[in-house]
């Protein structure tokens, strides 16, 4: 989910306790901290988690990028995670020609085969746009075997292209290697026993700055609720979440329902918590207008119902064959982004 998506929904959560309705009424900012706790797994992941992260290998191109000298790299790696059973992170750079040009390059993943492949693609600005007839000349794909089953659930293809590159660890599991798509990503700060630790802490320092042990009670909740639910949210997709860390150290898989950047699941989670937050204001009012059943049909159901429907048949048609089929998401990529999750 987007970041609007994650921060709404925390304070939709928020407003379903009558006291922190009655405290914003007042001018308390209760539902902020729900909002502030739903963008705050990928705040920490994005501004802090991935700048921890060492890489035992990194392809860098360079100004004339060569797809067999990038392949084969790629190919080491792999065949090294599998050979000595220890992971190998590997970080894949960017090739940057000017102020607001790079050099985009894929990888892909071929789909159940050993293969992967590396093509060179167009020069695109900052905006991801390519500049006609400035692909390569005579650039084809480039494949390779990497000799053992290879495991890969995210996305098919990555398309390299602006500000950082995407990042790699190669694990053996079994007979086969696994590719674990931007592996500090999701991991510690999607937990739900640091939601609550994170609510525990938030709850102190209200406490500490207010002096209302009361106010600090809900604070710390409505915080660590919007965590929450930003994680559970993540875990619809493909990626995954590390649910129970610091009981756990891998990420459990999503069931790829949605993905981060489709554009429907994100409309109607923002859809639903501004419904949901008129419907909270309103019932705890004292002065209710809207009927309930009559308002969650018509804000609620049909929408979903409708644009749900749209996004349903539309992946059952392959409108969605592969996550990010077209390049992974700038906030998911890595980068100088928007924050990605992927989900």
């Amino acid at each position: 989910m987007k970041g609007i998506s994650h921060f709404i929904t925390g304070v939709a959560i928020a407003t379903f306790f009558p006291e922190v309705v009655r405290q914003a009424e007042l001018g308390g900012l209760l539902p902020m901290l729900g909002g502030i706790g739903g963008i705050l797994p990928d705040t920490i992941d994005f501004k802090i988690a991935r700048y921890w992260e060492r890489f035992d290998l990194s392809i860098d191109p360079g100004l004339e990028p060569d797809a067999e000298k990038i392949a084969d790299a790629l190919v080491a790696a792999m065949r090294r995670a599998y050979e000595t059973g220890t992971d190998v992170n590997l970080v894949a750079h960017t090739i940057r020609v000017g102020a607001d040009l790079w050099r985009e390059y894929a990888i892909r993943f071929i789909p159940d085969s050993d293969e992967i492949a590396v093509r060179i693609g167009p020069l695109v600005n900052t905006g991801q746009v390519p500049l006609a007839g400035s692909e390569p000349e005579g650039a084809v794909e480039v494949r390779r075997k990497v000799g053992v089953p290879v495991r890969n659930t995210y996305s098919e293809e990555y398309k390299v292209n602006i500000f950082s590159g995407p990042t790699f660890r190669f694990a053996r599991e079994g007979d086969q290697v696994r590719v674990h798509f931007l592996d500090w990503h999701h991991r510690w700060t999607h937990s739900l026993l640091l939601a609550v630790a994170v609510g525990a802490v938030m709850g102190l320092l209200v406490g500490l700055l207010t002096g209302n042990w009361n106010t600090a009670g809900w604070g710390g909740l409505v915080t660590g609720l919007g965590f929450a639910g930003h994680i559970l949210e993540d875990q619809l997709g493909h990626m995954g979440s590390n649910l129970f860390w610091p009981l756990t150290r891998k990420r459990i898989p999503g069931p790829g329902l949605i993905h981060a950047s489709d554009a429907i699941p994100n409309f109607l989670t923002v859809w639903t918590a501004v419904a949901l937050i008129l419907f909270n204001l309103d019932r705890f009012s004292g002065a209710a207008r809207l009927l309930p059943s009559s308002y969650l049909l018509v804000a609620v159901g049909l929408p979903w119902l409708m644009l749900g429907g749209v996004y349903v048949l539309g992946k059952s048609r392959g409108a969605h064959p592969q996550p990010l089929r077209e390049g992974v998401r700038q906030e998911e990529r890595i980068a100088e982004a928007n924050p990605v999750e992927m989900a």
